[in-house]
This record gives C-alpha cells, structure tokens and sequence, in this order.
C-alpha cells in the first residue's frame, strides 16, 4: 500500500514558480510516480512521471504542454517526489495532485520509462493558482 501527501501549491503571478512536494510512504519500489493536474470543469491530466527505481540519472516522461517549464526529480532519502514549475501561466491553474502504480513502465529503447497510465494511488492534492 503506498500513501501520498502532496503540499506546496499556493497562489502566483504569471510568470512565477513554484515547486511541489509529494512525500510517498510505502514500499513504491518498482513503482510509477507521477504528478497529474486536474482544472475546474476539464478531464485530468498527466503532467509529468518517473520511474523511482533509477537513482543515478532521472529517468521522467512530460507532457507537452509542460515541457520545458516543469521538472520532476526524487529525493531518495526523504521518500519525496517533487514538481520544480517555471515560468508558470494561467492555463496551468488546476488542482494538482501526485500518484503512484505498481509497474506499467515502457521500454523507450534505453530505459524503463513511466508515463500517465492507469495510477490507482493518489494523494488528497494541492491547488496551484496563476494569476495574469
């Protein structure tokens, strides 16, 4: 069983950054992690994922419309998943919240990479407002 328990988010200018937080308890080896958003009145969606069995290079996975703005990365030792987000506007304001499955990785021909399918642990999220 793995728990989640995200904070952070918080009120912003456009332009702005913030970093999430998602601590995860549990056994989560040889699982997906990911960060999905999910805005008022439209369908969630996946922003970023990595697998956090690889602890020597990141391997992450981005949706495009993040690319380039967002960084996901682990802190092993703090069992702790974070969402690094740059340059943030405000069609990026959306309840955000972090999630964990148990494999589902892709091969993507030089590693195991996760992406957006098929989580079923999810954490309580946490909201992130951008202001123009």
């Amino acid at each position: 069983q793995v728990q989640l328990a995200e904070s952070g988010g918080g009120s912003v200018q456009a332009g702005g950054s913030l970093r999430l937080s998602c601590v995860v308890s549990g056994s989560y080896k040889r699982h997906c992690l990911g960060w999905f958003r999910q805005a008022p009145e439209k369908e969630r969606e996946g922003v970023a994922a990595l697998n956090p069995d690889y602890t020597d290079i990141a391997v992450t996975f981005y949706a495009d419309s993040v690319k380039g703005r967002v960084t996901v990365s682990q802190d092993n030792a703090k069992n702790t998943l974070y969402l690094e987000m740059d340059n943030l506007k405000p069609e990026d304001t959306a309840m955000y919240y972090c999630a964990a499955r148990e494999g589902g990785m892709h091969w993507n021909g030089r590693s195991w990479e996760c992406r957006f399918n098929d989580y079923n642990y999810w954490g309580q999220g946490t909201q992130v407002t951008v202001s123009s």
